[in-house]
């Protein structure tokens, strides 16, 4: 494995009395492709919300290229309702809120998308380039930065015209079909300049041929970019076509850590997860 990027060191994610992410420890190479999978319930979006600052874990650590971004124990009243392990390993909790995560170089699409869908094309991708803009209040109340605003929307249609949207820059993006919907929730998160891009089942939805241009669209952007990929997906030939590793959570917990050759004859991953049809197919 590469030199490591991400690395979440004994998660665990507690809401009230439900442990929805057991003592979770993974770590993503640089330049990986990885997959994170598992039943519905498995507690994998948790995982990514922890990663992007949405959830604070309830113990244990998260880090991005050597900085902890995320770490918390048990106090106060959550640690007398603390079901997890390692109470006592973390102490001087730390949580950057997502804006300052994505800063960064972690970006993440959803599950369900979630584009500006009243704003055009290139909007959408402008507002994420904003991330980065150098300029300020006082540049932007007196016009300073008008420099500042050519090079975003430059560098905007540049993203576009590398994902083959630049035709649409002025369509509104909810008037998009749902593939190209999800090409743009992409180019938007690009727009962040990430170094690790999560992705939410980006499959969802797709048939069988749009899966497969799928699987080579991401292959063709981790290389272009240089990304680390970390994708939640239950479309198994996406997962076993493209990753490099897969994890799989099972109500909270991994059950099992490998390659895909490994992973689809995991016995407990079959029980759990593939069943034996799919796992022959995989």
């Amino acid at each position: 494995m590469a030199d490591p990027l991400l690395h979440l060191e004994d998660v665990t994610v507690q809401f009230s009395g439900v442990v929805a992410v057991d003592n979770l420890r993974m770590v993503v190479g640089a330049g990986e492709i990885v997959a994170l999978i598992g039943p519905n319930g498995a507690g994998k979006t948790t995982v990514f919300n922890c990663i992007t600052g949405v959830y604070e874990p309830t113990n244990g650590q998260v880090s991005f290229s050597g900085e902890i971004i995320a770490r918390n124990y048990p106090r106060g009243r959550a640690k007398v309702r603390y079901f997890g392990q390692n109470m006592g390993k973390y102490t001087n909790a730390v949580r950057l809120t997502p804006d300052r995560i994505t800063e960064r170089g972690i970006a993440r699409t959803f599950q369900n998308i979630r584009l500006f869908g009243e704003l055009t094309v290139l909007e959408n991708v402008l507002i994420a380039k904003h991330m980065h803009a150098k300029h300020n209040v006082f540049s932007a109340t007196f016009r300073l930065s008008a420099h500042e605003e050519r090079r975003m929307h430059e560098e905007s249609l540049a993203l576009l015209e590398q994902q083959n949207l630049a035709h649409l820059r002025d369509s509104i993006a909810s008037s998009l079909p749902y593939g190209l919907q999800r090409r743009l929730e992409v180019a938007r998160a690009l727009a962040t300049n990430p170094t690790l891009l999560l992705l939410d089942e980006p499959a969802a939805g797709m048939n069988p041929i749009e899966s497969a241009d799928l699987t080579e669209y991401l292959r063709k952007i981790a290389k272009m970019y240089s990304l680390t990929v970390l994708l939640i997906e239950h479309h198994m030939q996406v997962v076993m076509d493209i990753s490099e590793r897969i994890y799989v959570l099972d109500h909270g917990v991994l059950i099992a850590h490998g390659s895909p050759t490994e992973i689809q004859k995991d016995p407990e991953v079959i029980r759990a997860y593939l069943g034996e049809d799919l796992a022959r197919r995989a």
